[in-house]
């Protein structure tokens, strides 16, 4: 250990660099996290942290940060403190920074001063220009820091001093659009925050490679936190929405319920056990829709999951590896990325007139297993790529014939990949709309639920069984929101039923996605057993 690094210890001196650089992580961190929620309307202006406002918390916080990173750039500078910075930040963070002060001096020039084309090109390009220099050009630990704490600084001053306050809005010239302050301000505070926190977190390893190394594992770290962070607001934005149409009228006890093959249940959930023939009726509910969802999405799964799987079987352990198989995976790509719209017109021109000529729930299975049938197919593919080769050599020298090797060893290796697969398509499928509106919708508030068990009959004449409840039109949670915006979101009733429907849906498919991750959970854990 050097012996400045033995002082700066025991003086505490390098402590107190790294509590403070510990601190302003955490402080970023945080403060990035409340500004996601606020772009979401799931925190609002109004909300008190530490007894004062959220957008005065932002100010104070992002002030703070700021000098407490110029601080921790200037000690190392100094020398206060025992650090190995680079002789410049480099080029790239010199870009990143660029753009911002660019973008940044572009808009002041040509919003707030209304100054000509030509002139706030100029501004743009020189502040631009200088925010580089001042990155690049000195010292690793100075052009990290100040350029950082400089813009949080900015930002929160921007706030505090109320130029952006919570009623203010932004309509930019010559663009037929409005910003307000919770986007706005929520954008730029995170922005800040997330500028701030890389700094506070490569000085906390002392700048270098270290720090490098720590600012990016920072950066993706924040990148997937964000990622969950917009997934749950967005989640937590339907529940608020939507939590007070589809509880009303909850009621429990004995025999309160429908009756279920003549026993009353225990629970009356107006809106999910109700049929509807529209939105303004005394108690709506989405039951035909729920159901028309739940055998789609089944339905679905029966036709595409057996095809995709067989198929992948033949490609991967069967067919030479060529031209062929090339061809096949080129295609499998292209059909999944084909639009859902594509897939609809392609039943409405072949499926629907071989069925009746009219919409019914078996086009809208074929129409949705179309769609899921390449999926399956990629990813059964690739799970059975990942069983090594191992497995097969010794099922082969145990004399098993290659059927049964594929039978009993190489699909159980791959089946919880395989489910993954399925997991990704159910999410798209069941939330489709175009296809479903081409090829399968009827009225959208039906007053009856599609009876396809009940329906099946049996004759001795070909086609030997039918069943009419397959072949009629019927409703889907994602074509009855649809048609409750298309009606009229505007109104108060059709914008609660609208969001209590967009609930509904999304339980829908996370119940499906709970069962799908609960049967890879299960033959994974099968698998390592045996």
């Amino acid at each position: 250990m050097s012996e400045s690094h033995e002082t700066a210890l025991v003086n505490g001196r390098g402590s107190a660099f790294e509590r403070t650089s510990a601190t302003v992580v955490g402080l970023g961190v945080l403060t990035f996290l409340f500004a996601i929620a606020s772009m979401f309307d799931v925190t609002g202006f109004e909300t008190q942290i530490l007894g004062i406002g959220l957008f005065t918390f932002f100010s104070i916080v992002l002030c703070v940060a700021g000098g407490a990173v110029i601080a921790l750039g200037v000690a190392s500078r100094l020398g206060a403190v025992e650090t190995t910075p680079s002789d410049t930040v480099g080029l790239p963070v010199g870009g990143v920074f660029g753009i911002l002060g660019g973008v940044a001096g572009g808009l002041i020039a040509s919003q707030t001063f209304a100054l000509g084309i030509a002139v706030w090109l100029s501004i743009s390009v020189l502040a631009a220009l200088g925010m580089v220099a001042v990155t690049v050009l000195p010292r690793e630990d100075i052009g990290s820091t100040v350029p950082a704490g400089g813009i949080a600084i900015a930002v929160g001053a921007v706030l505090l001093t109320g130029v952006v306050g919570s009623e203010w809005s932004w309509d930019p010239t010559n663009l037929e659009a409005t910003f307000y302050a919770p986007l706005v301000a929520g954008a730029l505070v995170a922005l800040s925050s997330l500028t701030v926190t890389w700094a506070a977190a490569k000085a906390s390893s002392g700048f270098g490679s270290r720090g490098r190394q720590n600012g990016a594992y920072l950066l993706m770290g924040l990148n997937a936190l964000s990622m969950v962070a917009i997934m749950a607001a967005l989640v937590t934005f339907v529940v608020m929405k939507g939590a007070s149409k589809v509880l009303q009228g909850i009621e429990s006890g004995l025999g309160v319920g429908p009756a279920i093959f003549g026993v009353s249940l225990p629970i009356d959930w107006p809106f999910v056990m109700n049929v509807s023939q529209g939105i303004y009726v005394d108690v709506p509910g989405v039951l035909p829709a729920i159901m028309g969802t739940v055998w789609i999405v089944i339905g679905t799964i029966l036709f595409a999951v057996p095809l995709g799987v067989g198929a992948a079987v033949f490609l991967t352990e069967y067919a030479e590896q060529g031209r062929f198989t090339r061809t096949v995976e080129v295609t499998t790509n292209g059909l999944w990325s084909t639009p859902s719209i594509v897939f609809g017109l392609f039943g409405a021109a072949f499926l629907v007139p071989r069925f009746g000529n009219t919409n019914s729930l078996l086009s809208g299975i074929l129409v949705l297993g179309f769609m899921l049938l390449p999926l399956v197919l990629i990813t059964s593919r690739e799970a059975l790529k990942s069983v090594p080769d191992e497995y097969r050599g010794a099922s082969a020298a145990l004399g098993v014939s290659q059927w049964q090797t594929i039978r009993s060893v190489v699909l159980p290796a791959a089946l919880p990949g395989v489910i993954t697969g399925v997991i990704l398509g159910v999410g798209r499928i069941a939330g489709e709309t175009a296809p479903l509106l081409l090829v399968m919708a009827g009225s959208p508030f039906p007053s009856d639920t599609p009876g396809v068990f009940s329906a099946f009959e049996f004759s001795t004449t070909p086609p030997f069984v039918t069943n009419d409840a397959l072949l009629t039109a019927t409703s889907a949670l994602p074509y009855q929101l649809y048609a409750t915006i298309t009606a009229g979101v505007g109104a108060a009733d059709a914008k609660a039923f609208g969001w209590g429907t967009a609930l509904v849906l999304l339980l829908v498919v996370l119940s499906f996605y709970a069962v799908g991750i609960a049967l890879r959970k299960y033959f994974r854990g099968k698998l390592h057993h045996e």
